[in-house]
């Protein structure tokens, strides 16, 4: 087979697909992993796909997204999503867990909902740490660079504290999920804190709206397979087949 006409074969082969893996993909056109890869990176710098870790996505069926929207504008978006997930997952929260919640307004949202007080939290978003204070929650915030978009705590003494901890439960937020990139975010500074949360937690859940399914943005964090997710709407069957989904 030509180059050129393989090249065109795994373009609508991922069309069809929305999204593939590399393995799957060189069992397709029974290629080397080497070639696949070289061939994605073509296709990609011609704009024609969308080469994330790990395989590859439709760029018809996939928004990539590159800019992080500040706190004030995503607050105001799905809102009565946004509440009946944070409800569930604050729900969740039992005697003496030890829980890590990221900055975001999803796990913001959860805040309103937390009534338990013998549980431990401790969070990287200044706007969190004070709602949970404002409840008389034990409280801790991890120290570090402080990023004014997302009014987060960021940067490797953010990490190197998150390093030190064992978390029993993580409540994350995310820009995006999708089968081969996991999950992401714009900045690569949260994503760094975000992935350090997840390694240090037993269990990690997902807080995200319908709307983040099939979005890829700039830097994932962790692969789907690590985090349960809890979301408003019965996404696709495959992600299902990839983790824990509770639709809310």
């Amino acid at each position: 087979m030509l180059t050129k006409e393989r090249r065109d074969l795994i373009v609508s082969y991922i069309n069809e697909n929305n999204a593939v893996t590399v393995a799957q993909l060189m069992e397709q056109f029974d290629a080397s992993a080497a070639t696949i890869r070289r061939d994605l990176s073509v296709l990609h710098d011609e704009k024609r796909i969308l080469k994330v870790f790990g395989g590859a996505t439709s760029l018809s069926s996939t928004d990539v997204n590159t800019i992080e929207p500040t706190v004030s504008a995503k607050a105001s978006l799905n809102i009565e999503e946004k509440e009946a997930i944070s409800r569930y997952a604050a729900s969740l929260i039992n005697d003496d867990d030890f829980v890590y919640i990221d900055s975001g307004t999803t796990t913001l949202e959860m805040i309103k909902y937390i009534d338990n007080t013998k549980a431990k939290y401790i969070t990287n978003g200044i706007v969190h740490a004070k709602k949970l204070l404002e409840k008389n929650l034990s409280t801790m915030i991890i120290g570090g660079r402080c990023k004014f978009a997302t009014e987060a705590i960021i940067g490797p003494d953010c990490i190197e504290g998150i390093s030190k901890y064992h978390f029993t439960k993580a409540f994350m937020g995310t820009n995006g999920i999708s089968l081969t990139a996991g999950f992401t975010t714009p900045d690569v500074d949260e994503a760094l804190v975000k992935a350090e949360a997840v390694k240090h937690a037993y269990i990690s859940y997902i807080l995200a709206d319908h709307s983040k399914f099939g979005l890829v943005s700039s830097v994932t964090f962790a692969d789907i397979t690590k985090c349960c997710i809890i979301t408003d709407k019965e996404p696709k069957a495959s992600y299902g087949s990839k983790t824990i989904i509770k639709v809310v």
